[in-house]
């Protein structure tokens, strides 16, 4: 049963991989680019059907935990022992179960194994040189020191790397419960030292810890109808894929660190001082966000540093996982956001080296992000959401660690500022992709992180029109396109085999996303599927398919097309127009003044915009009940909010758009010489050199300055996928055209697309643009400080 499963697995991902080169109708230039995927999809079942929509016998399997742990800070170290109910919901009777142990990925020992290609370098960092020599000052990794069953007989288990398959005393039969019990310990990582996800980080200037604790407990891996167990190895890429559960977590640390972890915190009147906890009753319905552990409570316990213990207990209900952190460097404030009345506590601790920007913006970040998701997806389920700043970037459920500090002096760059709020966005949106849409990350790494840089995006575009967002705009994603073929890999590849990881997968799938939204389907529409895709697979497992097949069938579009090419395949979009042909018509047909060109007119300069918006930008610009967060709180406007940049502005000529309402081949011939009258035809050429087949969006500006825009669906290209000629008729003289003129398409040769023919920016002028805008943004120019001198 195992091998099986695991063959039809492989075979699935080959055809994944390559299913751009499965044509229908090889050597011929139409009938493969708008097939059907067909068999490239998995065949749907009683599990998952056809539509998308999990099946009638949808099944999944469910991981209760009961911790109790203590954090020793003199030693770092953590000692833990943990209770596991493990639910067997599926048809399969069981003979053992697969957990997983990732701190083994710091084990000399008992690490995945998986090395990549290394070289010598100019400059070497100190964890350069620690990674390459593999010397540590001790030894990390999970310390098992016993399993056993409920009543505490020895059971038989075996640790393969960082995965430990437990032995069933008997069978698990479909429908049954097992009990079993885990003891360990392991030494903490210096995580700023050696790397990873958790560990602590050591603050030399006041000799404190700041703990991050993730991946800390041996968790139960992923049984699925898809796949069986997914025990592949943890290398430190591919993340996770984990089983929902209700946990009980109880963490004793120094009496005074200050605790925050996924769920709610069952006893704040036993480890908070009388003061906080007044504080802590006065957030629940606060107006704005209040500080329940101050920042001269936090210095002041930076240099006191307690050996006295408490013990916090946090609950968690249907959660795939739970991290925490521990520090008495920690503030800590709240504010209340309500989701369809039901009330979710956005907090944020941080130390008070980020002070000054987490204390302004993280929680109301926090808050805008609940709202946004839930607008995009499905509303907020859980009652805490929260964002510490740890120098890192991780998410886990109702809580992420996130970067961002001042300078010495309180200030920060824009650079800086907008890092912070684009990661606490990022990671808190997490909680919707994968922690409750759970996707398997260690297999498909692009459906939670593209699909959460995606509505990062619309969340970062809601939060200020000016947002530097990064991950969503098409022309954004050009010069990974631009890369030869064999720096590149199809979105539809395994998490381990990537080579341009962020490229492939944050921003290709994001900007996929917003193509289909802006350019494809119209807004309407794909809101409607994506919402529906959330519904269904809010707090299950869903694949690739179960998002292809919903995205279509909620919204009617064919897209085979669109994930054949953008997704499991790695052509770009280079449509070109070659040639125009115009005729100024008079009464008679016949007396039609005729004209070719060629592309071959004198070159016009372009202009290099230091700034461009985007279709997004405008459109939420032009949406009379978008309100941006910077609007409807003013406190939001630092001294960044104001300062000017300088930038160039988008020229924001309206545009319309042509439809047609009675075919022009229902007219008579004296109809047509009638309406012809006055009129140019014009006859465009346009040929796809780059593969991947796109709508044409045409824009005419006319001689007397006005402009329209012609957007041709992509099905233009079905019975030629490589040549597409098109008439126009037209009331005015044109004086030129371009192709894509506000970048929706990720074309990645602008050269080709305009007539008469603008001269391109050379690459010398484009890097020297680029880098002046760098210099701009850079987290180190700071015109605040100099503001402030």
């Amino acid at each position: 049963m195992k091998k099986s499963l695991l063959f039809i697995f492989t075979v699935s991902c080959m055809l994944c991989c390559y299913a751009q080169d499965i044509k229908n109708n090889p050597g011929s230039n139409h009938g493969n680019r708008f097939e059907q995927l067909g068999t490239i999809l998995p065949t749907p079942n009683e599990y998952r059907t056809a539509s998308g929509a999990p099946g009638p016998k949808y099944w999944q399997q469910r991981c209760d935990y009961d911790i109790v742990c203590e954090l020793d800070e003199p030693n770092r170290k953590l000692n833990g022992k943990e209770t596991l109910t493990y639910f067997n919901n599926s048809p399969d009777i069981l003979t053992y179960l697969w957990l997983q142990l990732d701190e083994n990925q710091h084990s000399t020992k008992n690490n995945s194994g998986y090395q990549g290609s290394s070289f010598m370098s100019k400059s070497l960092t100190e964890r350069d040189l620690n990674g390459m020599s593999g010397v540590k000052e001790k030894e990390y990794g999970d310390n098992i020191l016993k399993v056993t069953n409920a009543a505490g007989v020895a059971i038989k288990y075996t640790v393969n790397k960082t995965m430990m398959r437990i032995e069933l005393p008997q069978s698990l039969k479909p429908g049954q419960q097992f009990v079993f019990k885990i003891e360990w310990n392991y030494n903490i990582i210096e995580r700023t030292k050696y790397g990873g996800r958790g560990g602590f980080e050591y603050f030399s200037e006041d000799g404190n810890d700041l703990y991050t604790m993730t991946q800390w407990y041996p968790r139960l891996c992923v049984y699925s109808d898809f796949q069986g167990w997914q025990n592949h190895q943890f290398t430190g890429s591919g993340e996770f894929a984990l089983t929902f559960g209700n946990f009980k977590v109880s963490m004793t640390v120094p009496s005074d660190h200050i605790v925050m972890a996924t769920g709610q915190c069952q006893n704040y009147p036993q480890v908070l001082t009388p003061v906080q906890l007044t504080r802590w009753q006065q957030a629940q319905a606060t107006k704005d966000v209040i500080e329940i552990s101050t920042l001269d409570e936090a210095k002041a316990k930076e240099k006191q540093k307690s050996t006295q213990k408490k013990t916090w207990i946090f609950k968690a209900d249907m959660v795939r996982d739970f991290a925490w952190g521990s520090s008495r460097k920690f503030i800590w404030d709240a504010m209340p956001v309500y989701i369809e009345g039901k009330k979710v506590m956005c907090m944020s601790a941080y130390g008070k080296e980020a002070y000054n920007l987490y204390r302004t913006f993280s929680t109301k970040a926090v808050a805008h992000t609940i709202k946004t998701y839930s607008k995009f997806t499905i509303p907020y389920p859980y009652p805490v959401a929260q964002s510490l700043e740890a120098a890192n970037g991780m998410e886990y459920p109702m809580i992420c660690f996130n970067f961002g500090r001042c300078e010495k002096d309180g200030t920060y760059s824009e650079g800086t500022k907008n890092g912070m709020l684009g990661v606490v966005i990022h990671e808190v949106g997490h909680n919707f992709f994968p922690m409750i849409i759970n996707s398997d990350e260690r297999q498909w790494t692009w459906m939670d992180e593209g699909l959460n840089s995606f509505v990062e995006y619309l969340s970062e575009e809601l939060w200020d029109n000016k947002f530097p967002v990064g991950k969503g705009p098409a022309y954004k994603i050009i010069d990974y396109m631009k890369l030869p073929k064999d720096q590149l890999e199809p979105i539809m590849t395994n998490s381990e085999n990537i080579i341009q990881f962020g490229p492939n997968a944050y921003s290709k799938p994001s900007t996929g996303l917003n193509i289909l939204r802006e350019t494809i389907m119209g807004r309407e529409l794909f809101d409607y599927a994506f919402k529906e895709y959330a519904r269904r697979w809010a707090f299950k497992h869903p694949t690739p398919a179960d998002l292809f097949r919903t995205m279509e069938d909620a919204s009617g579009e064919d897209l085979d097309w669109y994930w054949r090419g953008w997704f499991y395949g790695t052509d770009a979009c280079d449509i070109s127009l070659d040639t125009v042909k115009w005729a100024n018509l008079g009464t008679e047909i016949a007396d039609s003044q005729k004209k070719e060109d060629k592309i071959s007119s004198v070159l016009v300069a372009k202009p290099i915009l230091n700034s461009f918006d985007d279709i997004s930008k405008i459109r939420n610009r032009e949406d009379k009940n978008i309100v941006f967060a910077t609007d409807a709180d003013l406190s939001l406007r630092d001294f960044y909010w104001r300062y000017d940049r300088g930038l160039a502005k988008m020229d924001s000529t309206p545009f319309s758009i042509t439809s047609s309402t009675v075919p022009y081949e229902d007219f008579t011939a004296e109809q047509k010489i009638q309406m012809a009258g006055g009129k140019t035809l014009y006859e465009l050429t346009f040929s796809n050199r780059g593969g991947l087949v796109m709508p044409i969006i045409i824009e005419w500006t006319f001689k007397d300055g006005s402009k329209q825009i012609d957007r041709i669906p992509v099905y233009v290209w079905r019975k030629n996928e490589n040549k597409v000629t098109k008439a126009f008729l037209k009331e005015k003289e044109v004086a030129s055209i371009k192709l894509d003129p506000l970048r929706e398409t990720a074309d990645i040769n602008e050269a080709n697309n305009s007539w008469p023919l603008v001269q391109e920016p050379s690459k010398f002028q484009l890097f020297k643009a680029k880098e002046a805008r760098a210099r701009g943004a850079s987290a180190g120019n700071n015109p605040m400080q100099k503001e402030i001198k």
